[in-house]
């Protein structure tokens, strides 16, 4: 090998090396790639059906019953001035996507939609993050249960919450822009609260208060925005702690558990669902739309549980098993099928059957995973 030769190859060597770091500054703080299969999928046409004269807004949340009924919590109905708008609607549909019913039309609890979960009585719950409320329907529609109070409109000092840091200290029984609920396998309900108060509640089977975890932070059994929130069979609790980009895992009594991660390898030239291309200075001030942030999460019945949660860039959906190993991911940021504008909520009523709700793309889809079978162990 002549010197020049040898120089050459120096010379590119070094090139690669520093496109390599250039790409690496690009990760979000704390990303340690950790390589998973790419799950292929279908996304069903239409898989809801809206009347002539009716519109999804942003559909923030879906879920289903026992009956394979979906509903759909959506930013629609839209009334009010712009900077405080009241946008909140519920609807059901049948298990053929036929449209059934609104549910709660006109309810004093509608501001601004955030998620819809179901019971295992197939009691309906809404989260709305404009009224700082949690309110459970019964399968005929009808308000059994409320949680929390929303402002007076008749007060002088009624405005917007503001975003203090550090928070001001939580107070039982109200909330301040809670994002989700879960149950536990003894009927106990958890509630993520929220956007500003950063921690769980929890409440018995009846609607007492029990206690609450959790404050602003990014230790262990602190939260920075709890988003999203599911309980598997075993009553330990999974928050999607979206703005420490990270899943926490607690007891059901509150005791820090684990940390889960989604750091699967991402393509950093792809185009984010709206917005400009990210960099790494973005991600040190907003971990929110840093790969791997959870928006969601969603557990499958049992007896085998996996737990599906997304981010909004690069805009996929993440395969989990319950102790934090990625078992695989699927989609991209975008408008077509199978590609995803900020999934808000995911429902996930078997390992291989979805449906996400997108408040960018402001629709429902359902989706069909397609896993490749796995090996059977040699005996």
């Amino acid at each position: 090998m002549t010197l020049r030769s040898a120089t050459r190859i120096v010379g590119a060597l070094s090139v690669l090396a520093f496109s390599a770091a250039i790409a690496w500054s690009q990760q979000p703080p704390g990303f340690n790639p950790q390589p998973a299969p790419e799950i292929p999928f279908d996304s069903v046409p239409d898989p809801v059906k809206l009347p002539p004269n009716m519109h999804f807004g942003e559909v923030t949340g879906v879920a289903t019953n026992s009956k394979k009924h979906v509903f759909v919590f959506s930013r629609g109905n839209t009334s009010g001035p712009a900077y405080a708008a009241a946008a909140a609607q519920l609807l059901e549909f049948g298990p053929d996507g036929k449209f059934i019913r609104e549910i709660g039309k006109g309810l004093y609890a509608w501001s601004f939609a955030h998620a819809v979960r179901i019971d295992r009585q197939d009691n309906i719950w809404a989260i709305d993050k404009g009224s700082d409320m949690i309110v459970r329907f019964n399968p005929e529609g009808r308000v059994t249960m409320v949680f929390g109070r929303k402002q007076e409109a008749s007060d002088e000092d009624t405005k917007p919450l503001e975003h203090p840091v550090p928070p001001k200290a939580a107070e039982d029984g109200r909330f301040r822009q809670p994002t989700d609920v879960a149950f536990g396998p003894d009927g106990s309900i958890f509630i993520s609260d929220g956007y500003i108060n950063s921690r769980v509640a929890k409440a018995d089977k009846n609607g007492l208060w029990l206690k609450s975890w959790g404050d602003r932070g990014n230790k262990e059994g602190e939260l920075n925005t709890p988003h999203s929130i599911a309980a598997d069979a075993a009553g330990n609790v999974y928050v999607a702690d979206r703005g420490n980009r990270r899943i926490q895992v607690f007891d059901g009594e509150g005791k820090f558990l684990r940390i889960m991660t989604m750091d699967v390898p991402f393509d950093e030239k792809a185009r984010p669902a709206i917005g400009n291309m990210p960099t790494l200075q973005q991600y040190q001030r907003n971990l929110t739309q840093s790969p791997g942030a959870p928006w969601t999460v969603c557990i499958t019945p049992p007896p085998n549980q996996v737990l599906y949660a997304s981010d909004a860039y690069p805009g996929r959906i993440y395969k989990l098993s319950l102790d934090g190993k990625v078992l695989g991911w699927l989609g991209a940021a975008g408008k077509q099928p199978k590609q995803f504008g900020w999934i808000h909520e995911i429902a996930c009523p078997s390992e291989n059957e979805l449906y996400v709700a997108e408040l960018l793309n402001w629709r429902v889809q359902k989706l069909i995973l397609h896993p490749a079978p796995q090996k059977r162990a040699a005996r």
